[in-house]
């Protein structure tokens, strides 16, 4: 486990592109662990953005999807490393062009198993 450190993110956690749209966990199916009774997110969980205003050059490029990179700290859930709001991630657009990382308003909030 390397010094890495953040709070834990749950799938209810307050995600946002880096225009403001609203970034969403698309899948949590089959988690065990729980924080604040919903899903812990890892990095295996989809995250899809919703309501980028986005545009270039007048043309509309929003952000459509969240993709992290499994971070570093040694936890896991079911194998797979879970997300701080430390985490890295990148929002891209439905072409696949990056956007910038995703800006997170998490806290660490009580953890349980079932």
């Amino acid at each position: 486990m390397t010094g890495t450190s953040g709070g834990l993110l749950g799938a209810a956690a307050v995600i946002s592109c880096p225009h403001g749209g609203r970034a969403t966990a698309a899948t949590t199916s089959g988690t065990t662990v729980f924080i604040d009774g919903v899903p812990a997110a890892t990095a295996a969980h989809s995250y899809v953005v919703t309501g980028c205003p986005h545009t270039v050059d007048q043309v509309p490029m929003p952000c459509v999807a969240v993709r992290w990179t499994g971070s570093d700290t040694g936890v896991t859930v079911d194998g797979t490393p879970v997300l701080l709001d430390t985490s890295t991630a990148e929002c891209f657009t439905a072409a696949f062009v990056p956007q910038g990382p995703p800006v997170v308003q998490a806290v660490q909030r009580k953890v349980t198993l079932r």
